[in-house]
């Protein structure tokens, strides 16, 4: 009998209306400003083509340069303002759903877990780079 992998879940709500919480989310211009998980990260890279069979692509690296990656996959599901399904180049897959609240948007991500890490510290870096997503959307 094969393993399930474990899902992991981090959430926020977004106190912006969510076409501008999509955009935010899918756009590279806005990618590049919020994807990193600590200040001493940032995101240089960034190109999305956000369809069903579309690419994405968001280099995630140390402000150091001593070391970086590609985080990357395809899309399976795209709803706009609604819900983007995802697998990443690792076949591990990834479930966002966006609910509209008038002027408050909550997000909630689901992702399968990497064997690599502890549960805990994959939970911790998802969400704060979904609370970097938060603030940034916020405040511009």
């Amino acid at each position: 009998m094969e393993n399930q992998p474990t899902v992991i879940t981090v959430e926020a709500t977004i106190n912006a209306p969510v076409a501008k919480v999509w955009a935010c989310w899918t756009k590279p211009e806005h990618i590049t400003q919020w994807c990193q998980a600590s200040d001493d990260w940032h995101a240089p890279k960034a190109e999305n083509d956000v369809r069903v069979g579309g690419t994405f692509s968001t280099t995630m690296a140390a402000k150091d340069g001593s070391f970086s990656f590609d985080f990357g996959g395809v899309y399976d599901v795209v709803t706009e303002n609604e819900i983007l399904e995802y697998t990443l180049g690792d076949g591990r897959r990834v479930w966002l759903k966006f609910a509209a609240d008038g002027d408050k948007t909550h997000i909630t991500e689901r992702f399968e877990a990497e064997n690599q890490n502890p549960v805990e510290m994959q939970q911790g870096g998802w969400q704060a780079i979904l609370n970097n997503f938060k603030k940034y959307t916020e405040h511009n």
